[in-house]
């Protein structure tokens, strides 16, 4: 592991380097798809807001936040090249903290999860396992570019999705339920492949082959903007299908504002990318909300 000459060896994390590593600005996704299961179930809240929070709280800071740690442990190397003021390359995170930091979060995801129910711990479960084979070899997902966003995409949207209306309903998942919350996770596939843009120069000198290294940066944006478009509007189909067409004119707007900010990606994909990452993905889990109370109607 490098660590930067222009500062002295620590024995400890520094706490500011410890919060990055964990990466606070990713916990919004699967926090803001959990609350959407919440309201998809149909199910009442009364007497059960206490799961709704720690829901929450697993989803994003505990889950989330230690697959962040988890991935920035294994990608260490790498961004020594993408990014050398990164907690772990900089030396601000030492040794083996890093991993010892990830390995916490993921016992302590656990210990939360099973406070959850069955269907929560079980979820769970799935998330902490998730996390690891996306970064950590042998499997190490994340060296392609179909596996590893398709992973992360159900990992942040579907299953914080179905987790939410799973212990809220006790279980009883209605099938429209599962299928939406199936879409938006595939459809975030591309919202990760926007992502990796930002790593392209280390990905492919270290042998990750993420779609913008094996397409290039406009292919591999037109792939992710055909990925997230395609299930959204599938979406709306089956909202109209399903009776409720102002929901399903709601999510049409929001994709076809998310059209308008593709067209200015393309003009420049590589440096545009962050800015659709901020701009495009508020619009998309805009119309998941949407979706989740059309969701909630049908109960």
């Amino acid at each position: 592991m490098d660590v930067s000459p222009s500062l002295p060896a620590r024995r400890f994390p520094e706490p500011a380097a410890a919060l990055r590593l964990i990466k606070p600005i990713t916990w919004f996704p699967p926090m803001w798809a959990y609350v959407c299961g919440v309201i998809s179930s149909g199910a009442s809240p009364a007497g059960q807001w206490h799961l709704v929070l720690l829901g929450v709280l697993l989803a994003g800071p505990i889950v989330c936040g230690m697959s962040q740690a988890a991935n920035d442990w294994c990608d260490r190397h790498v961004d020594a090249i993408n990014e050398p003021d990164r907690p772990i390359p900089s030396g601000r995170i030492p040794g083996r903290w890093g991993l010892w930091i990830a390995l916490a979060m993921s016992a302590l995801s656990l210990f939360v999860g099973w406070q959850l129910g069955p269907w929560g711990f079980a979820a769970t479960i799935a998330g902490v396992l998730a996390a690891w084979a996306y970064s950590a070899e042998p499997v190490r997902l994340k060296r392609s570019g179909w596996w590893g966003p398709g992973l992360v995409g159900l990992s942040y949207e579907t299953l914080p999705w179905i987790t939410g209306a799973a212990v809220l309903a006790a279980g009883a998942l209605r099938w429209e339920v599962l299928l939406v919350a199936l879409l938006y996770g595939l459809g975030a596939h591309g919202i990760m492949t926007l992502n990796d843009f930002k790593a392209l120069e280390g990905d492919r000198k270290m042998g990750v082959n993420s779609l913008p290294v094996t397409l290039g940066p406009r292919r591999a944006a037109q792939v992710a903007c055909v990925v997230m478009a395609v299930p959204q509007a599938v979406v709306i189909a089956l909202l109209a299908l399903w009776d409720r067409p102002a929901h399903a004119a709601g999510v049409a707007i929001v994709l076809l504002l998310q059209f308008w900010a593709m067209t200015i990606m393309f003009r420049d994909p590589k440096a545009k990318a962050p800015w659709y990452n901020g701009t495009g993905v508020l619009l998309y889990v805009s119309g998941m909300m949407v979706a989740a109370f059309a969701l909630r109607g049908l109960a």
